[in-house]
Parts: C-alpha cells; sequence; structure tokens
C-alpha cells in the first residue's frame, strides 16, 4: 500500500469517525432526552429503538477508533507493522459485524417511524437543529420533515462511507502482487464489505416498504402487524393472487411469516411451518401449513415463480435464524429449505390435537419424527411420530381427577392408535403388559392389581378388543382362588378349572361368570362329586360322590341357605377301596384345552415376525423392552431417559442374531448356541421363553399348585419345547434366506428327537420348581409311605440290612468295614457301598430326566465295581442280584419324594431311551421304590428273633 492510500484511508477513517461522533452527540442523544419516561407503549418502544440504536452506533464508532489506532501505528511505524497488522484486514468480520449491528437498529426504527414521532416531542428544539442536520449530509440540503432528515442524517455517512472502503479495497488490490502475504485479507475484506453494500441497499428498501405499509392498513390491522422486526418481502397488491379456500384479500410476505388479510381479521403462518409445493397448473402454488393447505393462483406463470421464490427464500431466512447475508436469495443457487425440521407449534383448529403444543420434528408440515405433545390438561406424549400421528414407540401420560394421579402408556403406536406390545401404568396401580391393537388390548397380556387393592387379582391370558377372551388365567388372591379356562367379552365362558386355596377343585362350562350344569368336582381327600351344579357352585341336581375309602353316593343332591347339604339317594358301601393309581388319574383340564391352542397369543406376534424376515425396526414390538416407572418418567419427561433399547439398535442387533444363528449349526455348537440364546432376556428365543415361564408360573404356581393339574402342566412343557424349536427353525430359515439359501425339510422323527434330545434339557430347568412341585403333590401319599420304609430300614446296620434283603454274603464289601477294637461288623453303618449311595443322592440336584438317569446309571457302575472289587474279578450283576443290592443302597442314600422323582423321569424322558439300559435301571429303581412301600418292611412285621436293641 502506498503512502497516499494509506492516507486516504486514515483520513477516510477520521472522517466517519468525527461524523459518528457528531451523529450521537447531535441526534441520538437528544433524542433519548426528548421523552426519557414515556408512559405510553408506543413510546417506551420507540424508546427502547433508540437505545439499541445509539449502542450499536458507539459500538461502530468504537471499531472504527480501533481502525484508526492501527492505520496509525502501520504510518507511523511501517517497519515494524505489516500491512496484516490494520484492523480493517486483519479483523473485517469484526468490523463487518459492527456495520450489520447499526444497520439494523437503524432500519427498526425506519420501521416502527421512531424518529417522526419522537422530534414531535420536542419540534421548535429539532427545527432549530435543522441547519446541523443538514451539515451531516454530503448535499448540505434536504427536503421534507425534520424526521425524514433525520433518516437521511443517520444513514446517508455510512452508506457513502462503506463504498469508500469498497473503491480503496479494490485500489488495495490492484496495487499488491498476486504473492504479496496480505492478498488473501484483501479479497476476503473485499468480499465482505461488496456484500455489505448490497445488502444495506436491501435493507434500506424493505424497510422503507415496511414503513410505507403501516400507512395502507387500517388502525385495527396496524395494532396487529406492525412490530419493528417485520421486514416486509412481498404484497400481492404487487402482484396479485387468488387464495383458496380461505379467500384473503391481501396477502404479506413477511421475513418470519404469511399474513392472510380478510377484512379486519388475519390469518399469521409461522414461516419455519410453511413447505411450499408448486402446482401442476403453473400458476398456482400449494403453501403446506400444520392445520391448512392453501393455494395461490396468479394471473400468470411469471407472477407464480416470483411468489415461489420469494416465498422459499424467506422460510431459509426463517430457518436460520436471521437476515440473509449478502443478500436474500442472492447466491448462484437458489436455497431450498429442508423439508424436515425441528419447531414448536400450538394447534387451534378444533380436533384431536387442538391447543395441544408439539415440539419436535417436522416433514411437509406434519409432525414427523422424534417429538412432544402436551394438552393444557396435562396430557403428555413423549416418542416418534409419522406424518402427523403417533407411530413407533411413545410414553403417554393422562392426568386422573385425583391429585397426582397418571395412567402412563409406555407402548408401540400406530398410526395414532397403541399396537403391538406395551405397558400401561394405570392411576388405579393397575398395570397391564402385553399386546395391543387399535389402541385396545388385544392378544397375549398380563393385568395386575396392586398387592394392596381391596380385591388383589392378576389376569395372565388373551385379549381381544380390550376384553379378556380366549384362553386365560384369573388369580382372586381375596377369594383364594384361581380360575384356569376359556373367557369372552371379559367373562368366564366357556369349559373351565376353578382351583382353590383349600384345594378343592371345580371343572365345568361356564356361562356369563358362573358355572352351571354337569360338572365335577374333586376335594383334597380325593373324594370326586360328578353331576350338576348352580351358578355359586353349589351342588343341586342329580350327582355322584365317590368316597376316597370308594364308597359311592348315587341321587340327588339340594342345599339351603342355612340347613346345608341335603342328599337322597343309595350309598354303595361293598367297593373295594381304590387303587391309588386310579386316583392319580382324576386330571382336570386334559382334552378340554387343547396344548396346541393355549398360548397362540404368545406364539403368534413371534410367528408374525418371521414370517415379515424379521425386521430390527419391530424387534423391540415383538420382545418389549424396560422403561423406568411413570413416577419417574414423569420427573424426567424426556423418551430418552427411558432404559430401554434404541430403535436404532434393535436393527444391528437383529443383524447380529441372524449372522450368529449361520455360525452354530453343528450339534455341540448348537447346544450352546441355544444354552446362551435362551438364557438372553434381549435374544428372539430368551425372551419367548420368559414369557412361557410366566404363563406357567400363572397357572401352576402359589394357588394353582394343585396335584390335578400335573398331567397338564407336563404336556404343556413338551410342547413350548416344539414351539420354541419351530421359532429356531423360523429364525433359521430368514437367515438362510437373506443369503439366498433355503432351509432343509425336517422330518417328524428328527423333529422329535430334536425337542427331546437337545431343546428339552435346556428349558426344563426354567419350568421345574413349579412342575416339580404338582409332582410332589401327586405322589406325596406314596411318597408318605415310602418315607416310613426309609425310616425303618434305616434302623438296621449294614450287615443286618444286606442280610435281611437276602443279598448273597459272598457279596457283602466287608473289606471296606475298618473296624476298632470296640466295634463288631453287626453294629457298623451306612458304611457298605458307600461310593454308590453318595452317587445316587446326586440325583436330586439334577433337574433333567437324562442327568437324572445318567446317575443313575453310574450308580449301577459304582455297585458293579464294588462287588467286583470284593470278588476280585469283574463281575456282572444279574437281576436277582442287583434288586436288593440297589434297594440297599435306596434304603441308605434316604432321598426325599422319591415317587415325585421317578415319575418325573419316566413322564419326561427322552423315548429314544425306551428299552434301554436307562429303561431298565429306571424299572429296576421303581421296584426298589415300591418293595420300600410294602407293609413287610415295617419295623412291627420284622422276624421276632431280631432284637430292636441288636439293631443298635
Amino acid at each position: 500500500m502506498s503512502s497516499s492510500e494509506e492516507a486516504d484511508l486514515l483520513r477516510l477513517e477520521e472522517v466517519f469517525s468525527t461524523t459518528l461522533a457528531r451523529t450521537i452527540s447531535l441526534i441520538l442523544q437528544p433524542l433519548l432526552l426528548a421523552d426519557p419516561e414515556p408512559s405510553d407503549p408506543c413510546g417506551k418502544e420507540c424508546l427502547r429503538l433508540l437505545q439499541q440504536l445509539h449502542e450499536s452506533a458507539q459500538r461502530l464508532w468504537y471499531v472504527t477508533e480501533q481502525s484508526l489506532l492501527s492505520l496509525r501505528q502501520r504510518l507511523y511505524h511501517p517497519p515494524s507493522k505489516g500491512l496484516e497488522a490494520v484492523l480493517l484486514l486483519s479483523n473485517a468480520d469484526h468490523v463487518l459485524q459492527a456495520h450489520m449491528e447499526y444497520i439494523k437498529s437503524y432500519t427498526d426504527c425506519v420501521v416502527a417511524q421512531a424518529f417522526q414521532k419522537v422530534s414531535k416531542k420536542r419540534s421548535e428544539f429539532w427545527r432549530s437543529q435543522r441547519k446541523a442536520l443538514r451539515q451531516l449530509l454530503s448535499s448540505g440540503n434536504s427536503e421534507g420533515s425534520v424526521g425524514t432528515t433525520m433518516c437521511q442524517a443517520l444513514r446517508q455517512p455510512l452508506s457513502q462511507h462503506v463504498q469508500k472502503y469498497l473503491l480503496l479495497l479494490l485500489s488495495l488490490r490492484d496495487t499488491l502482487d498476486e504473492s504479496h502475504p496480505a492478498q488473501e485479507l484483501v479479497m476476503h475484506a473485499i468480499t465482505l464489505f461488496g456484500n455489505l453494500q448490497s445488502f444495506m441497499g436491501q435493507a434500506l428498501d424493505q424497510a422503507v416498504a415496511t414503513q410505507a405499509l403501516w400507512h395502507s392498513l387500517s388502525s385495527r390491522l396496524r395494532d396487529v402487524l406492525c412490530s419493528p422486526a417485520h421486514r416486509l418481502l412481498q404484497d400481492s397488491q404487487d402482484i396479485p393472487v387468488v387464495v383458496t379456500p380461505l379467500r384473503a384479500e391481501r396477502v404479506l410476505l413477511f421475513d418470519d411469516s404469511l399474513v392472510l388479510l380478510q377484512g379486519h381479521n388475519t390469518h399469521t403462518f409461522d414461516l419455519k411451518l410453511v413447505w411450499v409445493k408448486p402446482g401442476q397448473d403453473k400458476c398456482v402454488l400449494h403453501i403446506l401449513t400444520p392445520e391448512e393447505e392453501i393455494s395461490f393462483c396468479t394471473r400468470d406463470p411469471q407472477g407464480q415463480v416470483v411468489w415461489q421464490w420469494k416465498v422459499t427464500q424467506a422460510v431459509c431466512q426463517a430457518l436460520c435464524g436471521k437476515k440473509d447475508f449478502p443478500v436474500l436469495g442472492s447466491g448462484r443457487e437458489t436455497s431450498v429449505p429442508p423439508e424436515c425440521r425441528c419447531v414448536a407449534y400450538t394447534f387451534r383448529r378444533e380436533g384431536r390435537l387442538c391447543q395441544a403444543t408439539y415440539d419436535g420434528e417436522w416433514c411437509r408440515a406434519k409432525p414427523h419424527g422424534k417429538g412432544t405433545l402436551k394438552w393444557p390438561d396435562g396430557r403428555n406424549h413423549v416418542g416418534t411420530f409419522y406424518q402427523g400421528l403417533e407411530h413407533g414407540f411413545g410414553i403417554c401420560l393422562v392426568p386422573q381427577a385425583s391429585e397426582d394421579k397418571f395412567d402412563c402408556y409406555k407402548c408401540h403406536w400406530r398410526e395414532g392408535r397403541m399396537c403391538e406390545y406395551g405397558i400401561c401404568e394405570y392411576g388405579t396401580d393397575e398395570v397391564y403388559k402385553g399386546y395391543f391393537q387399535a389402541g385396545l388390548r388385544h392378544g397375549f397380556g398380563i393385568l395386575e392389581s396392586a398387592p394392596q387393592a381391596p380385591q388383589p387379582f392378576r389376569y395372565t391370558g388373551h385379549w381381544e378388543r380390550g376384553q379378556r377372551s380366549g384362553y386365560g388365567i384369573e388369580e382372586d388372591r381375596d377369594r383364594g382362588e384361581r380360575y384356569i379356562g376359556m373367557w369372552q367379552a371379559d367373562q368366564r365362558h366357556g369349559p373351565g378349572v376353578v382351583v382353590t386355596q383349600a384345594g378343592v377343585c371345580y371343572q365345568g362350562t361356564f356361562q356369563g361368570d358362573k358355572m352351571a350344569g354337569p360338572g365335577i368336582l374333586l376335594c383334597e381327600d380325593d373324594s370326586l362329586y360328578e353331576g350338576t351344579f348352580t351358578r355359586d357352585l353349589t351342588l343341586l341336581g342329580k350327582g355322584k360322590v365317590t368316597f376316597p375309602n370308594g364308597f359311592t353316593l348315587d341321587g340327588s343332591f339340594s342345599s339351603g341357605t342355612d340347613k346345608g347339604l341335603y342328599t337322597q339317594g343309595v350309598l354303595d358301601t361293598a367297593a373295594l377301596p381304590p387303587d391309588p393309581s386310579s386316583t392319580r388319574k382324576r386330571q382336570l383340564g386334559l382334552g378340554t384345552f387343547p396344548v396346541e391352542s393355549r398360548w397362540q397369543g404368545v406364539y403368534s406376534p413371534f410367528r408374525d415376525f418371521l414370517r415379515l424376515g424379521c425386521p430390527g425396526e419391530q424387534q423391540e414390538a415383538l420382545l418389549g423392552f424396560h422403561t423406568q416407572s411413570s413416577r419417574e418418567l414423569r420427573k424426567s419427561q424426556e423418551c430418552l431417559c427411558c432404559e430401554r433399547s434404541h430403535p436404532e439398535d434393535c436393527v444391528g442387533s437383529m443383524e447380529d442374531t441372524l449372522k450368529e444363528l449361520l455360525q452354530h449349526r453343528k450339534p455341540k455348537a448348537l447346544q450352546q448356541y441355544l444354552r446362551k440364546a435362551l438364557s438372553n432376556s434381549r435374544h428372539p428365543l430368551g425372551q419367548l421363553l420368559r414369557t412361557l415361564m410366566l404363563t406357567f408360573q400363572a397357572t401352576y404356581s402359589g394357588i394353582g399348585a394343585n396335584k390335578h393339574l400335573q398331567e397338564m402342566a407336563q404336556e404343556e412343557v413338551k410342547q413350548h419345547a416344539r414351539e420354541l424349536w419351530a421359532a429356531y427353525r423360523g429364525l433359521l430359515k430368514v437367515a438362510l434366506q437373506r443369503q439366498g439359501q433355503t432351509l432343509e425339510e425336517e422330518n417328524m422323527e428328527t423333529r422329535d428327537l430334536q425337542v427331546h434330545g437337545l431343546l428339552l434339557p435346556l428349558i426344563l430347568p426354567s419350568f421345574y420348581s413349579e412342575l416339580f412341585t404338582l409332582y410332589l403333590l401327586l405322589h406325596e401319599r406314596e411318597d408318605g409311605l415310602y418315607s416310613r420304609g426309609i425310616t425303618n430300614l434305616s434302623l438296621f446296620p449294614d450287615t443286618k440290612l444286606l442280610e435281611f434283603l437276602d443279598v448273597q454274603k459272598h457279596l457283602w464289601p466287608l473289606k471296606d468295614l475298618k473296624l476298632t477294637s470296640n466295634q463288631r461288623y453287626s453294629l457298623v453303618r451306612d458304611k457298605c457301598f458307600l461310593t454308590a449311595t453318595e452317587c445316587l443322592q446326586k440325583i436330586i440336584t439334577t433337574v433333567h430326566p437324562r442327568e437324572k438317569l445318567e446317575v443313575l446309571e453310574k450308580t449301577y457302575g459304582e455297585i458293579e465295581a464294588t462287588v467286583s472289587r470284593v470278588l476280585g474279578c469283574k463281575y456282572k450283576l444279574p437281576m436277582d442280584d442287583l434288586l436288593p443290592l440297589l434297594i440297599y443302597v435306596v434304603s441308605r442314600a434316604r432321598i426325599q419324594h422319591l415317587g415325585a422323582e421317578i415319575h418325573l423321569i419316566r413322564d419326561m424322558m427322552d423315548p429314544v431311551h425306551t428299552g434301554g439300559l436307562h429303561d431298565f435301571l429306571l424299572t429296576a429303581l421303581e421296584s426298589c421304590y415300591e418293595h420300600i412301600q410294602k407293609e413287610d418292611m415295617r419295623l412291627h412285621h420284622l422276624p421276632g428273633h431280631w432284637d430292636a436293641r441288636e439293631l443298635w
């Protein structure tokens, strides 16, 4: 930069700084003193605008002074300061920002006519200052009012200053070579101030046009629309449009809103929520807003193009949150507003969303994406939306009449209504966890009251259109009974079983929530009634009672409110006491509730999931989720705070699950994979198993632990294994299809081998506690006899017991009996066949029948190993020798509830073991169990030559 150019720039800054100082002292400060404490709203607004202008003018003056300082240092100390030290180049953005703030403050005052309004307060003073004001203008004269002169005096120096800035910068660019270090800074400053010059002209033109607009409106409309921040961009009086369906008389496009005038009424639309869509007709333009779709029809296509361009650019400007710089829409490519935006809006039109405020993501004038809906009455929905409706996971709070009581719905939604899986916590402290359809409970679900409720209950079963319908279990804790059976229209209807806490069971047909007609009643002592019932489960009419001792009573029964039960019939006392096995056969529910159809509501969503190809985004809707309680949710009101898997994570999770599935198809790897999958609550198979566990517990635990339900529970466990294997095969089929492969067909024999040999051992532990309890209850009487027999046999020393059981003496392991000087062989106890005894005791630590049979096989091996050691050669025990030795080992093992163990093994064992070694050993164990129960094994039936004292 030559010294003359530096001097020119220095003089330019000095003149502008002086002009700014005079402007502040001659105009702005007197304007602020004209009415320092106005009482009217208009005066207060004018004072606020003038104060902003005064502050921005002072900042601009301060920046100019800083620029002067940098120029003087450069001019007077050229060796120490390079051209880059000049503020105008080194910090051009800072200088530009000061100019922009001044322009905004100035145009706000122009729009609000602040100069004209305030100058009237001291009109005589301003008339005396007219000459001084004109001196601020380059022409030296000005026509018009004092207010107009003020406007020119505040604008003209700035405009001329920016123009001279630009000329000097252009001259500087021409004097510098391209390699000069400051060349890039100069080009940047030229761009900024060139844009500033263009923007200033546009901003001043918009302010003047907006100021003129207020004069064309009625005072009522002016009061509504007049705002210093408004800038008029387009007026339909300049380019006419016909608006439908609102039929507006005039359309005004501001920089932040679109306004339609109808007489004295205004329709204002926030530009952040305006979408522009060209019509098929080149003269038509569609404007989309949250509650209106408006059509603009122009006289010619050119008018449509102008309106579309203006509205589009105005929307872009509104979304940016500031005025476009340098000039609205002056870029090489027309700005296009994003389809998706994040804005808050309150709905006003009558309807479902009336007065609701939506804050979140939008797309084409509809809530779309994540957002929050809040109503004035306290309703609140946080979640995802699709084309204006709740869609996807969402949490809805609905306040109740009582204080601090809410219904909290944590569900999946489709088209504005609840669907698929959800958790609902009601203000009544009831909780529903299950499936929905069209906003109603539909499919499988669990409804449970609070434990402290006056009438606590829990229903586990199927729903249809919001009502209990189909197979379901209801537990009435207040009455101490459980209903297992069919429902219709929220009432017990069809075949059903009632189990009471007292051990009484009913089975019959229900209608209108009451049992009526023929049925059976089973008591705790195995008494059986077969006949008719009244609706309140009392005996009435013909029936037959079979007592535990075999007696039967056949006749008519009746009961009165205070007279007890009356009967008239024939009592048959000739019958023999029934065999205990016959009473065990009195099982309820078999055939009445086909096992294949009991829990279809659990399997159907999974089958639908497989049919659709396991879409990851629906995984959570199928498997459920975990969220915080409604009380915690009300504190946060944030969907993201919920402890649940995010939908975007589900996609990857499902993909990984299917890929891992293909990597574990060999038998050993498959077993490990299924064990891992079934223990994982986020794996489809694991979640399915957990739901089945809930149904099993709801049916057979607590009140439902009744011996007459044992076979029903047993066949249910087997059915669950079959269904889970089918579910695994379904997942494998989907995984192969994604690889372009097909799943080979599976015959029934192969399926049964996989179900019993692979899957049943993996899932049985999940149902074992409830299932084994039913076996305990069913075989309680036999196990009682067995326990007394074990107690009697435990009185024998080892040698006496072996002799009593007719075990051949050459098989006795006397070598194992290490005696002290004070002991005799006849007094030693619990020493013979000790390894076999300890091995058999492990049978109670296992769950699956295969594991129990393996323990039994090892026990047999230990017995043979002991005998072989005694004989000094390998010896294969014949049945005649094995049975007494096994009875000895069983008696010494003292296994509680051996009968329940044996029957569970027999019922649940893999059919492949039938007829093999395991079947043989189990049959032998059954024989031992029966022998120990026999009366002649009791102590008081032992041979008389054995003295009881000798046994000790």
